[in-house]
């Protein structure tokens, strides 16, 4: 009788595991399909966003970049002059320091974290698999009055301190339309480490046959969002190799920013 009862909660085990994977594929599915269809999206090369954000009652011109081979670039605009920060190559980090207004490299750690994640082009669930990603179904709840599935995305482990830390990703998806509308995750480091870091997604519009976020929040949970309202998306665009390149000039500098 008990080998019975073990036999069935093994195959009662075995079906919901199986259950939740299908759902989870299925949502990963429908949200691909709902925006543009998964073949458009994997062929894709790369992405030039222009976008503004406002500061203290003033618009900050953005401009970003992310190609598909991990390569990536942001440049914004403030007081006249032009800051880069997070640019990648493909092997350095590097970006504006804001205190000597200098290019400077990134600290290995941030290097090394920025490698891991190069895989995520156009999007961490598009090539989740390949890039040894796993999704989780954590049920449904409600944000802001819209009824959500709460998917748990758990990515490559990333190095805080020198120790790799848990990196792991909570996305809500609007269960009538399978976009996604807010991405949670723990701060690992840093003053707000412990604290859980809010990224919203809404207006979604359509580029050339592929739907993006139009305005992009980004904050701390309970202490409000800076949106970020893009202005326009080009697919495919021709870019000078040369903007990714730490310029040989500059000092190499190491930030542990």
């Amino acid at each position: 009788m008990k080998l019975r009862l073990i036999l069935v909660s093994l195959i009662a085990f075995f079906v919901i595991q199986t259950t939740s994977a299908q759902t989870v594929d299925e949502i990963i599915s429908n949200y691909f399909e709902n925006t543009g269809g998964i073949d458009n999206w994997k062929a894709l090369k790369g992405i030039k966003m222009t976008a503004s954000v406002n500061q203290g009652g003033m618009d900050i011109p953005i401009t970003m970049i992310q190609l598909a081979d991990g390569r990536r670039y942001m440049k914004f605009e403030l007081q006249g002059k032009e800051i880069t920060q997070g640019v990648f190559d493909g092997d350095v980090v590097w970006g504006t320091n804001f205190m000597t207004m200098e290019p400077e490299k990134s600290d290995s750690e941030t290097t090394e974290n920025t490698k891991r994640e190069s895989g995520d082009f156009p999007d961490p669930f598009l090539n989740m698999k390949e890039n040894g990603y796993s999704a989780e179904l954590l049920g449904k709840e409600t944000i802001e009055g819209t009824e959500c599935f709460k998917v748990k995305l758990t990515k490559k482990p990333q190095l805080v301190d020198g120790q790799e830390v848990d990196n792991i990703n909570y996305y809500y998806f609007d269960s009538e339309n399978f976009v996604p509308i807010v991405m949670e995750a723990e701060i690992k480091s840093g003053q707000m480490k412990g604290k859980t870091r809010l990224t919203t997604f809404s207006d979604y519009q359509e580029v050339d046959g592929l739907y993006f976020p139009f305005a992009i929040g980004d904050g701390i949970k309970d202490m409000g969002t800076q949106v970020i309202n893009i202005t326009a998306i080009e697919l495919n665009p021709e870019v000078d190799d040369s903007i990714f390149k730490f310029p040989e000039s500059a000092e190499t500098t190491t930030s542990d920013n």
